[in-house]
């Protein structure tokens, strides 16, 4: 595997960030794990508990709901902001993604956080960074299928940062469920001792998940997202009323989206065991429906569990 090529000035603006709004906010900003590990060590010898809210950043209502709760839960609220770039594959939107870091942090300054973590690329991974955490069983279907290096990008990074903070508990959305149901196996699997809590979806009114890659949406675009939640929510009333097959639960989805979201390009629309992701084939319990669209520049994830 080539060695990365991450430098400590791979974004001089976040650098600049802290000299820029310090003075005004209680909330520390810090960029070094050293510094960031040396302060919740402070924190947990003084009987202090801490709750981790990892981001990459352009926040919206979702991410304020996830760092209020996260407020409720400890003594001390961390959150991160860093747009990892080993979750991200080489066709993917790493350098477009959508940042706005001064905003972000008057977000989290505003809701209570104690820290926001900033680090660049070159302070979280050494240049002949070696170590992945994988969880392939469960990352390498759903999302993993068209995007395979993620979620070992994601459960790298995660790792690291539990590490970093000894958090007690993180707290992260269920829009990406795949992601917390991977990390609650990586968590029980190496003993990580740390509590992982989700917070439900929030939306728009008209039902589309919020997303920082919301932005990306043209006008027509955005009028037709709101229908991936509409098809979920037809299948969720299939499912309670009865029905069993996967594959009816399917194409009656499909048969919507072909009708009403004539825009979008469909990723994957699965039926899988919530907790471990294997896929079903009938709905004897638990099912979760979980899809990707792609809409133009934006790949819109969701999902709802069609019998809880």
């Amino acid at each position: 595997m080539p060695r990365l090529s991450f430098t400590k000035t791979s974004h001089p603006c976040i650098r600049m960030l802290s000299a820029t709004i310090l003075p005004y906010l209680d909330m520390q900003i810090i960029h070094s794990p050293t510094q960031l590990s040396e302060q919740c060590r402070t924190w947990r010898k003084a009987g202090e508990t801490i709750c981790l809210v990892p981001t990459m950043g352009y926040y919206h209502a979702g991410h304020e709901d996830l760092m209020a709760h996260g407020r409720r839960l400890a003594d001390r609220l961390v959150v991160s902001l860093f747009v990892n770039p080993t979750q991200f594959g080489p066709n993917e939107d790493l350098a477009a993604y959508p940042r706005d870091p001064a905003r972000d942090a008057a977000i989290a300054e505003r809701i209570g956080a104690d820290v926001l973590y900033m680090p660049t690329p070159g302070d979280m991974y050494a240049e002949d960074h070696a170590t992945w955490v994988d969880v392939p069983e469960m990352g390498h279907q759903l999302c993993g299928i068209s995007r395979p290096v993620h979620f070992r990008g994601v459960c790298t990074v995660v790792l690291k940062l539990f590490n970093i903070t000894g958090a007690d508990v993180a707290v992260f959305g269920e829009k990406d469920w795949q992601q917390q149901a991977i990390l609650r196996r990586m968590v029980r699997d190496l003993n990580v001792p740390v509590r992982i809590e989700t917070r439900a979806t929030v939306r728009e009114k008209d039902g589309l998940a919020l997303s920082s890659r919301n932005v990306y949406l043209t006008p027509e675009e955005r009028e037709q997202a709101p229908q991936i939640r509409k098809a979920l929510l037809l299948a969720q009333k299939l499912a309670q009323a009865g029905e069993t097959s996967v594959r009816r639960l399917r194409e009656s989805v499909l048969v919507y989206w072909a009708e009403h979201l004539t825009l979008g390009r469909l990723d994957y629309l699965s039926i899988v065991d919530p907790e471990n992701l294997a896929p079903l084939s009938e709905i004897t319990g638990p099912a979760l429906m979980a899809c990707a669209v792609r809409m133009g520049k934006a790949r819109l994830i969701d999902n709802i569990l069609l019998r809880p």
